[in-house]
């Protein structure tokens, strides 16, 4: 056994592994959606005052703070998030989720950890006792954040408005991490953008219902609707150049209730995905053109509304603290499992925990899939069709090594900050 502070706090991992995969099991059994991780919250909590935390909870409604202070030194703060998904699972595993919950609008649905968040939860929840167990390797002040709603877009920052950081105090470097469909036991770092920022919109357009049969005494909102739909296809195709990047999905149409009415309104929802501030702009500028021009080209009675369903800023990593980090990482791991991440164009909340701060904050990806079977579709050219993503209905990571690494990484991440006792 080595003397260093990361082999020191992980000589307990593989004793607790069994605890922490049953600790997984439970919690991809009953996922809970966004702001109501009430049962999720209560394990959570009652493990990090078990390991001898002070912790808050309640924060945002459901958010967990743990707080363990340890002698002069800096504050680090690691997070996970808790929230599932109204996704109904096939992954056919013993343990899947047959969880339904009602939606803020009443509709019932199915449940899922489809995105993975039971295993960041675990992830946190291990490695926060293995450095709360290990003391002695250590010095300074660990904040453990459960934070939830990410999936809505508005955890983090309701955390933060809710007195994160007057309970536990300013970190000075804000830590986290993500499984992601790649091989299980890689981990994977980029410095500078590593997600995208997402806008969720919803396009309400405004036309004058009538019978089906006489369409000259109404506005159709259906085919202005339509007209709204293609138009805005051309916002990336011809708004962008080449070397630009974005993404503009309308993901859900709704008019209409019967075949013979025309109605009096029709409802878009827009998802929107960029890398950079000014492209931002101007895709959400061309939105709000392009609808309104279509509303009034079609003689809209009233004008359209644009109303914000859900924001999420870029996640980008402070560089000094990532080259940092994954120096870490690169002494930590063997050869072959440190690699740099792609571009993701999904999103995360992060990086409001790190800019509420005002402190460098870095985000990591976990590889949580079957090694063999992610590189071989790789290698043919299946990865896109075969391997099952985030939010997926089939994604579930393998329990080994993706438990053993996610805890890994959280302790070295840790420890690359916090002060090792008697070293100047």
């Amino acid at each position: 056994m080595g003397t260093r502070p990361v082999e020191r706090v992980l000589s307990g991992l593989g004793a607790r592994l069994p605890d922490l995969e049953r600790l997984y099991v439970d919690l991809h059994r009953h996922p809970e959606l966004s702001f109501r991780e009430t049962r999720t919250a209560a394990k959570l909590a009652a493990r990090l005052k078990g390991a001898g935390y002070e912790v808050h909870t309640g924060l945002a409604g459901t958010g967990v703070l743990g707080v363990l202070r340890n002698g002069d030194g800096p504050t680090v703060l690691l997070r996970a998030d808790i929230d599932a998904l109204p996704v109904e699972e096939r992954t056919g595993l013993e343990y899947a989720s047959t969880e339904r919950a009602a939606t803020e609008d009443g509709k019932e649905v199915p449940v899922m950890h489809a995105c993975g968040h039971d295993m960041h939860a675990t992830w946190l929840s291990g490695a926060a006792a293995l450095l709360a167990e290990a003391r002695s390797a250590w010095s300074g002040t660990l904040l453990a954040v459960f934070q939830p709603g990410e999936e809505s877009g508005g955890g983090a920052r309701a955390m933060v408005a809710d007195g994160l950081f007057e309970r536990g105090g300013t970190p000075d470097v804000v830590l986290g991490q993500h499984v992601t469909p790649g091989p299980a036991g890689w981990v994977l770092t980029r410095p500078g953008v590593l997600m995208a920022a997402t806008d969720a919109l919803r396009v309400t357009l405004h036309g004058r219902g009538g019978h089906g049969s006489r369409p000259e005494t109404t506005v159709d909102p259906v085919v202005l609707a339509a007209s709204v739909v293609l138009r805005l296809q051309t916002v990336v195709s011809r708004e962008l150049a080449a070397t630009e990047s974005a993404v503009l999905t309308i993901g859900s149409v709704h008019a209409g209730t019967a075949h013979n009415v025309i109605p009096d309104e029709a409802t878009l929802e827009l998802n929107i995905r960029t890398f950079d501030t000014q492209v931002r702009s101007r895709v959400l500028a061309a939105i709000e053109r392009i609808v309104r021009g279509e509303a009034q080209a079609a003689g809209a009675p009233k004008e359209p509304e644009l109303t914000e369903l859900a924001s999420f800023p870029v996640t980008a990593n402070d560089e000094n603290a990532n080259a940092r980090l994954t120096a870490a990482f690169r002494e930590h791991f063997p050869e072959g499992r440190v690699w740099d991440a792609p571009l993701v164009t999904g999103s995360e909340d992060f990086g409001e925990l790190g800019t509420a701060a005002g402190v460098p904050s870095v985000f990591w990806l976990v590889g949580g899939l079957d090694e063999r079977m992610v590189l071989d579709a790789m290698s043919a050219g299946r990865f896109e069709t075969d391997v099952p993503s985030n939010h997926s209905s089939r994604f579930a990571p393998v329990l080994h090594p993706t438990l053993r690494t996610g805890v890994e990484t959280l302790v070295a991440a840790a420890l690359t900050w916090l002060a090792s006792p008697g070293i100047a």
